[in-house]
């Protein structure tokens, strides 16, 4: 193995560690399934074309944190994952009370970290395949993010649709809240936005030229 490849074997080493421990004994074996079905195709995929599109160690970095992310989001279904008794375990302290939250918004965080460590991987793919000039290498990314973020919550409505039942509600996890799909989203896109922003700056800055 080359030293350049260490990183990327030792993160994809770890997932599989937490995938597979994760994977003892959900809370429901059929979500988490169907949460997998993003694992399933994106894993692979990632290993398959390494040799043909390496990714740079931070996106990596950033797939792996939101993977991992996913999964705990998985074990114990996104609205049920216990992050206040967590809290209150470590620190005796309540997030729900402190923040005056009612809701469980754990899958709020990943779709706003969705648009935060997936976005970078997404900018490399697209400089390289598609390169940009002016404005759109702000834009693009982002719109990017915006729009297999929206399909993947009609895809969500539409499993939801078609599974029904508890299974349904728990893989789509609105909470009862008829907006769900419209802040997700919305987190997402943020998300997506902050991740551009910081890197072309940060692109800018290692180069000495303005951002453009």
């Amino acid at each position: 193995m080359q030293r350049a490849d260490r990183l990327p074997a030792a993160l994809l080493a770890a997932f599989v560690l937490a995938w597979l421990l994760l994977a003892i004994d959900p809370w429901y074996r059929q979500d988490w399934l169907l949460e997998n079905v993003l694992v399933f195709i994106a894993v692979p995929w990632l290993v398959a074309g390494y040799r043909r599109f390496r990714f740079s160690n931070g996106a990596y970095v950033a797939l792996f944190l939101f993977l991992l992310l996913h999964e705990v989001g998985a074990h114990y279904t996104y609205a049920e994952v216990p992050y206040d008794a967590w809290a209150r375990a470590l620190t005796g302290i309540s997030v729900s009370e402190a923040l005056g939250i009612e809701r469980n918004h754990f899958d709020r965080l990943v779709h706003f970290l969705y648009g935060v460590l997936v976005t970078p991987a997404a900018m490399e793919l697209l400089d390289r395949g598609a390169p940009q000039r002016g404005i759109w290498r702000w834009l693009l990314p982002v719109l990017f993010m915006v729009s297999h973020s929206t399909i993947f919550e009609l895809i969500e409505a539409a499993a939801a649709g078609v599974f029904g039942g508890d299974l349904g509600q728990a893989y789509l996890g609105t909470q009862g809240d008829e907006w769900d799909a419209h802040k997700d989203s919305a987190l997402a896109s943020l998300g997506a936005v902050l991740s551009v922003s910081v890197i072309r700056l940060w692109q800018a800055g290692r180069t000495g030229r303005a951002p453009r």
